[in-house]
């Protein structure tokens, strides 16, 4: 417990009213800090990974301190009954977004996943379909005919789920296309016939990305990696 107070005083300091005031417009609800991403960053930092540690901070209920527990959790101790206990007090996207890419790197995702998309309840599902978004490009957890069959889905029910999964379908979608050139195809196709997906994020500057154009840029940018690599190897051969 000295090591829990310890740390939550570093983040009770690096808090400020104003992140109060920006992370209640996303969400978040009292008691919280305020505390920045990059501070927090520096708080976990020489820290790295503590499960115990993770545990005490999410039974907390603070939430700068629950966003940090999801940071350092341990992996491979995240099994499906705890991963299930943390799911039940998710009540913002901070951490339905952060509590999905934890999931995403454990060897639950795909149960996890397959266990919430289609929960009727806005966090479980985001939860669920946030997986997918970490992980559609993983061929050991999904297989391209499995994306394929969430795509037809994602276009039959998009208009018609909570708001906060349609972002995260939404956000699937962009990642699947990165997957392979083929479920891309059927990506864009999907995304013609569903037109603009509609998504209130209250009183923030966040916008759902338009698909085609983020696949579109992101294999740009990847290609251009690419180039990059490829020219500095050969000049490496060269020499």
């Amino acid at each position: 417990m000295a090591r829990l107070a310890e740390v939550l005083a570093q983040l009770e300091a690096a808090g400020t009213a104003q992140n109060r005031k920006i992370y209640a417009r996303h969400g978040a609800a009292e008691p919280m800090f305020g505390v920045s991403a990059a501070a927090l960053g520096k708080i976990v930092k020489p820290i790295k990974t503590d499960h115990a540690l993770a545990q005490e901070l999410w039974a907390s209920g603070n939430h700068d301190a629950r966003v940090m527990a999801l940071r350092l959790a341990d992996r491979a101790e995240m099994d499906e009954p705890l991963v299930r206990r943390w799911l039940q007090d998710v009540d913002n996207y901070i951490l339905a977004d952060a509590l999905g890419g934890l999931c995403s790197q454990t060897p639950h995702a795909r149960a996890l996943s397959d266990a919430w998309r289609d929960h009727p309840d806005e966090w479980p599902a985001s939860v669920g379909w946030f997986i997918v978004t970490c992980s559609a490009e993983d061929a050991g957890v999904w297989t391209v005919e499995e994306l394929h069959g969430l795509l037809v889905q994602i276009e039959a029910e998009i208009d018609e789920r909570p708001n906060r999964v349609r972002h995260e379908m939404n956000g699937a979608m962009i990642v699947m296309a990165l997957r392979d050139a083929g479920l891309r195809d059927s990506v864009l196709a999907a995304v013609e016939r569903i037109g603009p997906v509609k998504v209130d994020h209250g009183q923030t500057g966040c916008k759902t990305p338009e698909v085609a154009g983020y696949v579109e840029r992101t294999l740009a940018h990847r290609a251009a990696k690419a180039a990059r690599q490829a020219a500095k190897k050969a000049e490496r051969d060269r020499q």
